[in-house]
């Protein structure tokens, strides 16, 4: 019984040709990335956006082919002047199509607490925001959206127990911890 040689063995570019056509049509996701950040009273950094009614972490979405940290990176140094070197993964979430939109994937990084000093050189900077505020966390869940809220919270939970969540629609729809080993 002779093996069928495949493809990628008979005929190498045609094969890579048929990857890159598979990658054209298969859907796209949108991706997100917003970063935690707190004062030394434990107060969340929030934004206020123009283009919608309601405030939300510092970050936005990610543009083609950008890793959700460096969109993280990217939009706040953005919006905010802020130079933010990544920080460890506190939640995934997967937010179901609503409205207009399709499904995406949502990432919330730890941000730390900001010192006085970086605290008095945040600035709004592009033009996408009216204003930022530092708000305890009783606040904060009145001024976002509650899956939005619900998301900051289950970041606020993941900081507190040092493992990221994946969460559906900002809830854990049951196992919700990671487990990564290398």
């Amino acid at each position: 019984m002779t093996r069928e040689v495949p493809l990628y063995e008979r005929d190498p570019a045609a094969w890579h040709e048929h990857l890159a056509e598979g990658n054209r049509t298969q859907p796209r996701k949108r991706v997100g990335a917003d970063v935690l950040f707190r004062d030394t009273a434990g107060s969340i950094l929030l934004v206020d956006p123009r283009y919608k009614p309601d405030w939300d972490l510092p970050g936005g979405m990610a543009e083609a082919n950008e890793a959700p940290v460096d969109a993280a990176r990217r939009e706040v140094r953005e919006e905010l002047g802020l130079d933010y070197p990544g920080g460890r993964l506190l939640v995934i979430d997967w937010v179901a199509p609503h409205g207009p939109w399709d499904d995406s994937l949502m990432f919330i990084f730890d941000g730390g607490t900001l010192t006085d000093q970086q605290q008095s050189e945040l600035q709004v900077g592009d033009g996408e925001l009216n204003s930022y505020r530092f708000c305890p966390p009783t606040e904060v869940e009145h001024l976002l959206r509650p899956y939005v809220w619900n998301r900051v919270s289950q970041a606020l939970k993941a900081l507190t127990a040092g493992t990221p969540l994946y969460l559906h629609n900002g809830e854990c729809d049951g196992p919700c911890v990671f487990r990564i080993a290398f």
